[in-house]
């Protein structure tokens, strides 16, 4: 078992925001890709964050995006399409997207909207 699936996900999204921020995005950006990624709404994601649930149950609790398989390349150097771990699968998605964020990508791209 991978040290990043009994994490807290509430210790690694100061993080996530630190890093959207740093390039220019809000917390309300990454929090709106992370709902499109999780299914949650503003009140479960704060739920998550106030229990600091581990990635595992994050993941648990989520109804993944249909689209999230439209998720492709490197993270970490994988290849997240490529990853076999499913719960490994799911976080580096979310790492992705997170980047994309950072990175300017627009948020149609991001959310894979047509």
């Amino acid at each position: 078992m991978h040290r990043i699936f009994s994490t807290s996900f509430a210790a690694v999204y100061p993080l996530y925001v630190t890093k959207v921020e740093r390039k220019g995005r809000t917390s309300e950006e990454l929090d709106e890709i992370i709902e499109w990624l999780t299914g949650f709404d503003d009140a479960a994601l704060k739920q998550h964050l106030d229990e600091h649930t581990t990635f595992e149950d994050f993941f648990a609790d989520a109804d993944l995006n249909p689209n999230a398989s439209l998720i492709t390349g490197v993270i970490c150097g994988m290849r997240v399409e490529q990853i076999e771990d499913p719960l490994m699968q799911k976080i580096r998605y979310l790492d992705k997207l997170v980047d994309e964020l950072a990175r300017g990508r627009s948020m149609e791209k991001i959310l894979r909207t047509a």
